[in-house]
């Protein structure tokens, strides 16, 4: 588990849950917009789904692929420190500007000077020409949230769920006009979710 002292004063005062107790991890992901729920918003229509999934849940609970994933991720996050100097982390964060904004990114680092730079694991079967644009604004709001101004968005094909070669990667940097939108769009949920519950 990755010790909050590394980060400064100001980072670490934004750690909501360090992510060891996953109960207590969960609790406060549902009282907040994550970077999973803003990954799923592309069209008005979108935000409907994703506050009807925060108010009663999804149904989904997993499946081979999420399993093979969650099995993957220690293994890629030990080589991504390894290779890159991003530490592992489970914490859920919250915005400086927002307190319901939140963000859980799977590696996390300060650099000298202060730079934050984040990581972001996946798996998939299948290969990449392009970053999922689903992925990618997970990526942005994590950014945000975080104020970091670069990721390292890192994943691990398999086939039949045995990894092939090695992790691949790309750094994607901030963007703000993405970043504005997400905010915008998760703005618009938060706002049916409070009228959905008045």
């Amino acid at each position: 588990m990755l010790n909050p002292d590394v980060f400064s004063g100001a980072l670490r005062s934004r750690i909501v849950t360090d992510g060891s107790d996953h109960s207590a991890w969960m609790r406060a992901r549902a009282r907040g917009i994550t970077a999973t729920d803003v990954a799923k918003l592309s069209t008005p229509r979108s935000i409907e789904t994703a506050a009807r999934e925060k108010m009663y849940g999804s149904r989904f609970i997993g499946n081979a692929y999420t399993d093979h994933g969650k099995a993957r991720e220690p293994v890629i996050a030990a080589w991504v420190e390894r290779e890159h100097g991003i530490l592992p982390s489970a914490a859920l964060f919250h915005a400086e500007s927002d307190l319901r904004h939140l963000a859980t990114p799977d590696g996390v680092v300060e650099r000298a000077g202060g730079a934050l730079e984040l990581a972001e694991i996946k798996t998939t079967n299948k290969e990449w020409r392009v970053i999922p644009r689903n992925y990618l604004r997970q990526i942005w709001w994590q950014q945000y949230v975080l104020g970091a101004e670069r990721t390292l968005m890192v994943w691990e094909r398999h086939e039949n769920f045995v990894p092939v070669g090695e992790p691949e990667f790309r750094w994607i940097d901030r963007d703000e006009s993405e970043i504005e939108r997400l905010v915008n769009l998760a703005g618009e949920l938060i706002d049916v979710l409070i009228a959905r519950t008045t």
